[in-house]
């Protein structure tokens, strides 16, 4: 019976890729096809696992387009000096859009250099869910890049590893635990842009597409519960489906990396990767393929003239060496720039003063939800997640918990909480921070997660040997551990509270429009209507706001966590 799994793992793998082949033939046919900007929305429960399967194609498109970018951005931000400022700007500025502030000009783009097809609606919405999904990803890797200790660096130099080795087998397996964790993040933040961009109108037009968030807004417009608690119900079977399929056997897999010199007595296990490693065909095919790819970029590098030679390490090496790129990227920023500049200008001398005072009243009360979020969602994500990143025992109980319910969208609970609203005849004041809550809390806690997680074993046992008590365990290993990942943690978490601001100030259920006074409600009216020039100005005021806190805040606490509490001998 034993020596039959194999097998049975073989054909079962083989199962799955022959069902993703016809799955990608079906897409290319619907995407290839005339387009339908508005397609009905059938109520009916048998119609839920074609908008599933629609719905879990965009969102794995626009995670592998997110990962991809993350990685070149995080990678090419953290070794060239000269660029990294304004990078990480730009991304603090990106992260912290609102998903509508993208739609218009994303939308209306990817339809007119797609005309004719289904694909050009479909590739703006995968981008929005994009945008839903990348920007902390690449927070996580810039972060690990940075707080890789320097005599792993040095050891790449002696043994005279290329970038390209220093990168598969340094650079990529330290950010391993962070991106793993940030990637469940994500997901989750696809499937709050995936609620707003299946089904929205901007302007006179309408767009309606085939998926479990046009399912679940219909529904809530209608009011009808029994539906709305179906199309939230397989969502979550849907999360819990990839949390034991898919996140738990990555978590268990990435444990492997973790930098310490003591190997841990407790480990991650996941039933479901115990059981694709006695698979013959998935050890050994991707094994030769990759050897195939790797062994004559070896062989060619190991012959080049830099690799011949060991080079002492010079952090300004790799800033000369960029400095005709960044100035060509400055360059073609500038002119980007006054173009932009010279548009927006046009476009915000329609808005009257009246409109100027109301946004910036919005923009300071939107200010204080989004940070009032912020310190409630630290104040119990952070001795939770230490808790169970340090705990084996508790985490094989909470961890599972906390990554479903971190993997439903906050935005499938806020139609369901909005009806409750409206039966208790509240609003939004307060009820909105509430909403931002479901939308920045995870992102703290599963960085923290990954943070403990990455606490070296001896140094946790030297901490028991010199009976450390409990605050000198907090103050001197815990919170120095898990500083760089919970800094990037709050980042991101910032990013999500003010892109929950569209839902959580403005919505409509039934016949009911509920609002608040802020920049999300400015955003999502606008959208509505199409008002450009409302949302060019509420998007401006967002990306000051956002830059004057990683001036004054995040910049610096980055800095902190590269310099003095980075894990080095």
């Amino acid at each position: 019976m034993v020596r039959t799994w194999p097998f049975v793992l073989d054909v079962g793998v083989a199962f799955c890729g022959l069902a993703l082949f016809f799955a990608v033939l079906h897409i290319a046919r619907y995407w290839l096809g005339t387009p339908a900007p508005v397609v009905p929305i059938s109520h009916s429960a048998r119609a839920l696992p074609l908008y599933a399967f629609y719905s879990m194609f965009r969102i794995g498109i626009a995670y592998l387009l997110s990962l991809i970018f993350a990685i070149a951005y995080g990678y090419t931000a953290a070794r060239n000096p000269r660029l990294e400022a304004w990078m990480i700007a730009v991304l603090d500025i990106l992260q912290s859009i609102p998903v509508l502030s993208f739609l218009p000009p994303v939308v209306l783009a990817m339809v007119s250099l797609i005309p004719g097809h289904q694909l050009g609606i479909e590739m703006g919405v995968i981008l929005l869910i994009f945008t839903g999904q990348v920007w902390n990803l690449a927070f996580s890797f810039y972060s690990s890049m940075k707080s890789i200790p320097r005599e792993m660096m040095e050891a790449a130099r002696v043994y005279r590893y290329s970038a390209w080795q220093r990168f598969w087998q340094l650079e990529m397996p330290y950010s391993a635990i962070g991106l793993v964790w940030n990637s469940i993040v994500s997901v989750a933040g696809g499937w709050f842009a995936l609620m707003l961009c299946e089904m929205f109108t901007m302007g006179d037009r309408n767009f309606q597409l085939p998926g479990l968030g046009s399912y679940i807004q219909s529904a809530a417009n209608s009011g009808d519960v029994p539906e709305l608690l179906s199309g939230i119900g397989v969502v979550i079977l849907i999360v819990v489906a990839t949390d034991q399929l898919v996140w738990r056997p990555l978590i268990a897999w990435s444990d492997k990396f973790k930098f310490e010199q003591v190997e841990s007595a407790d480990r991650v296990t996941s039933p479901v990767l115990e059981l694709l490693r006695r698979s013959t065909l998935l050890n050994s095919l991707p094994g030769r393929l990759w050897t195939q790819v790797q062994l004559p970029i070896y062989r060619r590098l190991a012959r080049s003239q830099e690799n011949r030679i060991v080079h002492p390490i010079d952090d300004d090496a790799e800033g000369r060496k960029g400095a005709i790129a960044f100035w060509m990227v400055a360059a073609t920023v500038a002119i980007a720039g006054v173009w932009a500049i010279m548009q927006a200008v046009v476009m915000l001398r329609t808005i009257t003063w009246h409109e100027m005072l109301h946004l910036l009243a919005g923009a300071a009360a939107t200010f204080l939800r989004v940070n009032a979020a912020l310190l409630i969602s630290a104040a119990w994500t952070v001795p939770v997640g230490v808790a169970i990143g340090l705990n084996p025992k508790l985490a094989r109980v909470v961890q599972p918990v906390a990554q479903v319910l971190a993997s439903v969208p906050a935005s499938a609970f806020y139609p369901v909480l909005l009806i409750g609203l409206l039966k208790i005849g509240g609003g939004l004041g307060i009820g909105s921070i509430a909403l931002m809550l479901l939308g920045t809390q995870w992102y703290i806690l599963f960085n923290v997660i990954a943070g403990a997680m990455s606490i070296p074993s001896d140094l946790r046992e030297v901490s028991k040997l010199y009976r450390f008590t409990r605050w000198q365990r907090w103050t001197r290993l815990i919170l120095p551990g898990i500083f760089p990942y919970l800094i990037t943690g709050m980042v991101t978490a910032s990013g999500g509270a003010w892109n929950a601001s569209v839902m959580a100030e403005y919505a409509k259920i039934k016949d009911h429009t509920l609002m608040t006074i802020g920049l999300g409600a400015e955003i999502s009216s606008a959208t509505e209507n199409g008002r450009f020039p409302i949302i060019l100005l509420a998007t401006i005021l967002i990306a000051l706001m956002v830059v004057t806190m990683n001036r004054l805040v995040w910049r610096r606490l980055y800095r902190l966590a590269e310099t003095r509490y980075k894990l080095e001998a």
